[in-house]
């Protein structure tokens, strides 16, 4: 799909094309610009010769059916990955990317082993999303959308904010803001500048150790800004937001998982506003999920910390957390 050119074509047109090519696209959900009848056929036709709608994608279901995961080859030949989770209670779920790699380099992470290769274009965040409503079953719609795919978000953040616009305005697909979650490792410019908008979107915040000695050995980027720093960036945006923050906590055998981590991390977190969401360590390379799951969400839960326990989603197709890699 390629809809660079779009912008520039309806400039010739009177004002109401774009709502029509809106409604099209993302309600209707058409494949080609030949649908839509309501359209002078010239302007089909420069359409379908400058903004193709096709997706070029390879798509994978898990046996339950209940995870999709999408590999979708770009224009410049890069591909990049997504994917459809379906909840018992008819939420749908899409895990959108915002980058092609990662810069990060987080070890448990088998996207940031990739390097970061481009950012994506606002189209081609969106394009995920339209790939599976496309394929949507009868009745069935796209009721929430997470940006913890591949890429940190707040290092496009111009383009995933116009991405978001788009897919909360009414005449797009209209999915509410508070149905739409960020998820940083902790990009302190993007929490401040997400402070400051208008949309009611949630942020995540992947945390995943309790000092800083550690976070920094899983995750170089806590040796620009400390947990200290970071944590008093997310009381600004919430003393300007109140909204909730979640802080994603992988759990890695005997790496951040002992009675000393439950006894750091309860200390950070037990502010009115945070909670802690559990995540079971998804096979990448070195590391092995914990064994203390249940335990370690108990022992959070005595000292007062608000905890929940991520559902995990296809693992057994590589489309779990941190699995993503843009491969066949």
């Amino acid at each position: 799909m390629n809809l660079t050119k779009l912008d520039k074509i309806l400039e010739e047109q009177p004002s109401y094309r774009a709502k029509q090519i809106k409604l099209a696209l993302f309600n209707d959900l058409i494949q080609n610009w030949d649908e839509v009848k309501t359209l002078p056929l010239s302007l089909r036709e420069t359409l379908n010769k400058e903004c193709t709608l096709s997706i070029d994608s390879q798509i994978v279901a898990s046996d339950d059916k209940n995870t999709i995961k999408a590999l979708i080859k770009l224009k410049d030949g890069l591909s990049v990955e997504s994917v459809l989770m379906r909840h018992k209670e008819k939420r749908n779920t899409v895990c959108v990317s915002s980058q092609v790699g990662c810069p990060l380099n987080c070890s448990f992470c088998a996207t940031g082993k990739m390097g970061l290769k481009r950012n994506l274009e606002v189209f081609e965040i969106i394009e995920q999303v339209l790939l599976f409503a496309r394929n949507s079953k009868e009745g069935e719609r796209i009721s929430n959308i997470v940006f913890m795919g591949m890429g940190e978000p707040f290092l496009n953040y111009d383009n995933v904010m116009e991405a978001i616009r788009i897919l909360n305005d009414k005449d797009g697909f209209n999915i509410g803001a508070r149905h739409i979650s960020i998820s940083t490792a902790g990009v302190i410019d993007g929490i401040k500048k997400l402070s400051e908008e208008s949309l009611q979107i949630n942020l995540s915040v992947s945390l995943h150790a309790p000092n800083d000695k550690l976070r920094s050995e899983l995750m170089p980027i806590n040796n620009e800004h400390s947990i200290e720093e970071l944590l008093e960036t997310v009381d600004d945006y919430i003393k300007k937001t109140n909204r909730k923050v979640m802080f994603e906590y992988l759990m890695i055998r005997d790496v951040n998982d002992s009675n000393v981590h439950v006894r750091e991390l309860s200390r950070l977190m037990r502010k009115p506003l945070y909670f802690v969401n559990l995540i079971e360590y998804n096979p990448t390379g070195v590391f092995k999920p914990s064994l203390r799951m249940n335990e370690f969400k108990e022992l959070l839960e005595k000292k007062g910390v608000r905890v929940t326990q991520r559902y995990r989603f296809g693992q057994n197709i590589k489309a779990a957390c941190g699995q993503l890699a843009g491969k066949q």
